[in-house]
């Protein structure tokens, strides 16, 4: 993963995190190597905020197979991510997402919440029905998993191939059927894809490795999206490398019997 800025703070708590105008404290997992960032879907969809808020931060990874004792003085029997903003302490990551929208605010910060309700309850169900598909061991079952979670990017899909209203011009003469934007919500990236897109990642890359499972070609709203994704540094560059999800899984993953 690479962040804007990102460096290792030797003089500061675990995961300090520096900004214009921002002093607060962000503690991602560390990945295997105990340095680098993990698998952790949280982490990098507060990353993206961050990226596209615009802050300029350090991060300092921490190993949670040996927590530092000023992570356990800071936040006892809590794991990260962690924010530290005018030595008030956040823990729960969607309190830290709604500080950093209120806060970070116009005309400084970009808004960065969705304008439609349904950009961000599209994908609310998928990492569920993902998480039932890949731990499942019973051979019998596998088949309506896969068709549970099949179903929820079937209804992604006509989501992101749907016009949405702004798309259609009310005086055209001609039809707009297909839409053509870019992301959930439009042609910027916002909350919703901060948080589908870590988990939309994890799925492509775990469920290949360890069901052979593919999100159809012919899903080609989906593919757009991602696509348009990855080729945006806010996304491609948090997110873990690949082995680290696969690394992940290893002890998720059911054999089927």
């Amino acid at each position: 993963m690479r962040c804007p800025s990102s460096s290792t703070s030797s003089s500061s708590p675990p995961g300090f995190v520096s900004g214009q105008a921002l002093t607060s404290l962000l503690s991602p997992q560390a990945g295997l190597d105990g340095e680098n960032i993990g698998n952790c879907p949280f982490c990098q969809r507060l990353f993206m905020v961050l990226w596209l808020k615009g802050v300029k931060f350090n991060v300092t990874t921490v190993d949670m197979t040996r927590k530092p004792e000023e992570l356990k003085d800071l936040a006892p029997g809590t794991n990260p991510p962690f924010l530290l903003f005018n030595r008030e302490l956040k823990t729960d990551f969607i309190k830290i997402e709604e500080f950093l929208e209120q806060t970070l605010c116009p005309p400084t910060y970009p808004h960065l919440s969705p304008k439609y309700k349904e950009s961000f309850d599209v994908g609310s169900d998928i990492f569920a029905k993902f998480s039932a598909y890949i731990k499942n061991s019973r051979k019998e079952a596998n088949s309506n998993l896969e068709k549970a979670l099949l179903r929820e990017f079937q209804r992604l899909d006509q989501y992101l191939t749907t016009p949405l209203p702004e798309e259609i011009d009310q005086d055209s003469v001609e039809d707009i059927t297909i839409s053509k934007r870019k992301f959930l919500d439009g042609d910027h990236l916002t909350l919703a894809d901060c948080n589908l897109l870590p988990k939309l990642h994890i799925i492509k890359i775990a469920a290949k490795k360890y069901r052979d499972f593919e999100i159809p070609a012919d899903m080609t709203g989906v593919w757009r999206y991602l696509n348009n994704a990855y080729a945006c540094d806010e996304f491609s560059h948090t997110c873990p490398a690949d082995e680290e999800i696969v690394h992940t899984y290893a002890s998720v993953a059911r054999k089927m019997t």
